[in-house]
């Protein structure tokens, strides 16, 4: 009988994976220190997980201004890059690959975040949505329109978070241009800019492709992911609209050009199916548009992850919640085990527990 598709090797960019399981990118808020550095408790949990074929690390923020969450690893000084070495050390000595996801949270943040001040965005809306401080989730407010100058100090500043990852040993890094952060949050209907970075659809990808095009000299492009959330509607302050689709489709088309070492797509995060200019299957619909690889997450099981990239919709499945209880997930997948189930009390909590504790099959 032949091997599983999940189970087979992929070859992306220049490396090999083992499998085509990836952990996908969880905020966890484990780097409760002072300068929010990853420690030897978050090199721990990585390296259980290193039978992935491949971790996206969980959002890492790219300077102060991106925080959005407590006690996440940010990866702008040079502490947290040399405790992100920890990280890729453990992974890699484990057979593992591992890429860094670079975040900038926009509106989704909050001045207590910010030693009072605002949250940077495209244009002073509030998204009406959750921001988590020390006081727990908290109501946005109505962020800081960014000038041109702050677009560009942005584009700096995730040019150096990608300098940073490099430095740290990781195999590459993906840009998270989705689920209603920053960056996508000029891409869709929370943009009302009239410079060059709002108005159409080539202005409002526009910082996406600046920050990539400023990524020349810093990584290869083998070793770049991007990560959109076209279908995103109703959570996180993101609502479609006629725009939306035509606007990411604009974006992948156009990511062609780039020889990334992929794209990573999510399914709608709430049912969209009587939802005007929705897109109902993600995986389906962009994968005739995009000629490289595709990494499809959301909700995905064993026999769905199959099936998708047997119907030839997805190359990677990036599996979530999963990987959180279940630190031998391949194995489990392997051997058609039960799985543990995830305790969601503990999802952001500062400790080991739900964390490093979740038993393998064999304990």
């Amino acid at each position: 009988m032949s091997k599983s598709v999940l189970f087979q090797s992929y070859t992306l960019g220049k490396s090999v994976l083992k499998n085509r399981i990836v952990m996908a990118p969880m905020t966890r808020s484990r780097s409760n220190n002072e300068g929010n550095v990853a420690t030897a408790l978050t090199a721990k949990y990585y390296e259980q997980r290193a039978t992935a074929g491949l971790i996206v690390t969980e959002g890492t923020f790219v300077s102060k201004k991106a925080v959005g969450f407590i006690n996440v690893p940010g990866i702008y000084s040079e502490a947290q890059t040399d405790g992100w070495k920890l990280v890729t050390k453990a992974v890699h000595d484990k057979g593992g690959k591992i890429f860094a996801q670079l975040w900038h949270t926009g509106r989704l943040s909050h001045p207590d975040l910010h030693h009072g001040d605002l949250p940077h965005a495209p244009s002073a809306l509030n998204p009406y949505a959750k921001a988590y401080t020390n006081d727990g989730f908290v109501d946005t407010v109505v962020p800081k329109e960014m000038t041109v100058e702050d677009i560009r100090q942005t584009v700096l500043d995730f040019v150096n978070a990608a300098k940073n990852a490099v430095e740290a040993g990781f195999d590459g890094v993906e840009l998270h241009a989705a689920n209603g952060y920053l960056l996508q949050q000029f891409f869709n209907g929370s943009n009302h800019r009239t410079d060059e970075y709002g108005g159409s659809m080539e202005n409002k990808a526009r910082i996406l492709f600046d920050i990539l095009d400023a990524f020349k000299e810093i990584i290869d492009y083998s070793k770049v992911g991007v990560r959109l959330n076209p279908s995103l509607h109703n959570a996180q302050g993101m609502m479609l609209d006629k725009e939306t689709i035509p606007t990411h489709e604009y974006i992948v088309k156009r990511l062609n050009d780039y020889g990334l070492a992929y794209i990573h797509l999510t399914e709608p995060f709430t049912p969209v199916d009587d939802v005007p200019f929705a897109v109902t299957e993600v995986a389906k619909h962009f994968r005739p548009l995009y000629n490289g690889t595709l990494l499809i997450n959301k909700g995905f099981t064993k026999e769905t992850g199959t099936k998708v990239i047997e119907d030839g919709y997805a190359d990677l499945v990036a599996y979530g919640v999963p990987f959180i209880a279940n630190p031998d997930l391949v194995a489990r997948f392997e051997a058609d085990a039960p799985l543990n189930q995830a305790d969601q009390n503990t999802f952001y909590t500062p400790t080991e527990k739900g964390y490093t504790d979740y038993p393998s099959m064999e304990e």
